[in-house]
């Protein structure tokens, strides 16, 4: 467990620690009962385009039902978030 700091830290000094020193264990797993009960946050400003991917892909999003596009766009989402930080 990663020692605790003697101030609080900035953003950018958080912003430059390694993931080793960042302590998370007061954060709750994302089990089976947290994407139970998750929602869908449906994009603004969507626009139909082609798109290739895997079938596996596909297949895994179709046989999660109706929605299934929604729900790939809100992974792709997540991912765009991850990459403006």
């Amino acid at each position: 467990m990663p020692k605790p700091f003697s101030k609080e830290l900035t953003l950018d000094e958080l912003a430059a620690l390694p993931d080793s020193e960042i302590d998370t264990d007061d954060i709750p797993d994302l089990d089976e009962v947290f994407w139970r009960n998750s929602q869908i946050v449906e994009p603004e400003g969507t626009e139909q385009i082609t798109l290739r991917v895997k079938k596996s892909i596909l297949q895994a999003y179709r046989s999660t039902g109706k929605g299934y596009q929604t729900r790939m766009n809100a992974a792709l989402e997540i991912y765009v978030q991850t990459l403006k930080k």
